[in-house]
């Protein structure tokens, strides 16, 4: 074999795992409709099944470590436990107040918020390509929030909290890269069972919410996050980002196959400025591929 093609080999997989991890991704929704429990029962289930998941994750790759890891999240660490709870608990309740491309879509915006954070509280450098993408961006989600006005606050409100509270994760994990991604992430789902369980009413879980609950949980979220830390330490993040738009498309995609649920005009226009938002702020072509010989630690989909 080529000495080039034993070059592309780690790129080709770390290509590979963040597309499965989108497809992981892209499951929520359609698992989610499938789903009797009450919204907050719904939340507190996925994140019972994540915890137990992501903990045997942060075992398997700290090992003896596993107890310091968690000692030695600092403050930082709490507050990306604080913003991924808040963000991974919306995500999942967006979904039974408005359509699943609706809440895809606006998470995609969540990159471009968090350059526009990264300006506001840390005076970070915002290049003219960015200010495009975050001009795009906000275009999108006004076109999508003017089209859930008739689905009610709570369609344009939660799908907001979650994108921002994700961009928050998105600022912290750039700015302390001490800070590891897996407790923290685990600590969350913990967080989120802790907050959500004077409103669990196990009376209202179906039979079969069990296993999709555990499906969401260590499949959907687990999985993906797995998927995720390998992929994003072999390809530069803007192959990440962009392989990642997969999620958008294949989630909504699953449930108009499953149950007709079909985007509004609305949706889906400001759905495709986001998208191209994405685009731009990801494509650069002066990235070389020396960009992945060390990546920082990645940060979780609020799919989480």
């Amino acid at each position: 074999m080529s000495r080039s093609g034993l070059h592309l080999r780690p790129e080709r997989k770390g290509q590979v795992a963040i597309t499965l991890a989108a497809i992981a991704w892209s499951t929520a929704g359609i698992a989610q409709r499938q789903l009797d429990a009450a919204p907050a029962t719904q939340v507190a289930g996925r994140a019972a099944f994540a915890a137990l998941a992501l903990f045997a994750l942060v075992v398997v790759t700290e090992r003896s470590g596993t107890r310091r890891a968690f000692a030695g999240m600092g403050r930082w660490g709490l507050a990306m436990t604080v913003f991924v709870a808040l963000s991974s608990g919306v995500f999942l309740l967006s979904l039974s107040y408005t359509t699943v491309a609706n809440v895809l879509f606006m998470q995609a915006a969540a990159p471009m918020l968090a350059a526009l954070l990264g300006w506001v509280f840390l005076r970070e450098r915002v290049d003219g390509r960015t200010w495009v993408s975050l001009l795009l961006a906000g275009a999108g989600v006004v076109l999508m929030a003017a089209g859930s006005i008739s689905a009610g606050a709570a369609a344009i409100l939660l799908p907001l909290v979650m994108t921002a509270s994700f961009a928050a994760v998105i600022v912290i994990a750039r700015h302390r890269r001490e800070v590891s991604m897996m407790p923290a992430t685990c600590a969350s789902q913990v967080l989120v069972v802790v907050a959500c369980l004077p409103f669990v009413n196990l009376g209202s879980i179906g039979g079969g919410d069990w296993a999709v609950l555990a499906a969401l949980g260590v499949g959907q979220m687990g999985l993906g996050l797995a998927l995720l830390t390998v992929g994003a330490r072999l390809i530069p993040p803007a192959q990440v980002a962009v392989i990642s738009l997969l999620e958008i498309v294949l989630g909504p995609l699953w449930v108009w196959l499953a149950y007709e649920e079909r985007p509004s005009t609305a949706t889906l226009l400001g759905g495709a400025v986001v998208v191209a938002a994405v685009v731009v702020q990801a494509w650069n072509p002066g990235r070389t591929a020396r960009r992945t010989q060390r990546t920082p630690e990645p940060v979780p989909e609020a799919h989480v």
